[in-house]
């Protein structure tokens, strides 16, 4: 084998390795802050307001929600897979909401399609000084 040869083959498996886990690793959500205000009338408490952008494919890693926040979810665009501690998966199309009580854990948030992509508004009621809205499980 020629050294030229040698190199080219050791690109190509370097090209190669680089690209699987890539290829394996499905694709993230966008979480875009759109909305944070303290409520006037209940004091200690703060409406939050988020755009979560799902891209083909794309997935929210598994996560429990605050102690304090009660949350509404609606789906803006495409269509979106949910499930919320011990409930059944679901599937919530554009103009469909759902609500996700205090200290959740929302095991499942993904994108429904592997071609098109979705939106979400989450909107949050949360005490004032919490500071983690959400927290990944491991």
């Amino acid at each position: 084998m020629t050294i030229l040869s040698f190199i080219g083959a050791a690109g190509a498996a370097l090209a190669i390795a680089t690209a699987m886990p890539a290829a394996a690793h499905d694709p993230g959500d966008v979480v875009t802050p759109h909305f944070e205000k303290a409520i006037p009338n209940i004091p200690g408490k703060t409406l939050t307001a988020l755009i979560v952008d799902y891209p083909p494919g794309g997935t929210s890693a598994p996560h429990r929600h605050a102690d304090s926040s009660f949350i509404f979810a609606y789906v803006l665009s495409g269509e979106i897979e949910s499930k919320v501690n011990d409930g059944p998966t679901q599937t919530y199309r554009a103009g469909e909401s759902w609500y996700e009580p205090p200290a959740a854990n929302h095991l499942i948030s993904r994108n429904a399609s592997k071609t098109k992509s979705a939106k979400l508004l989450a909107v949050f009621v949360a005490d004032t000084d919490e500071k983690e809205l959400t927290t990944n499980i491991e």
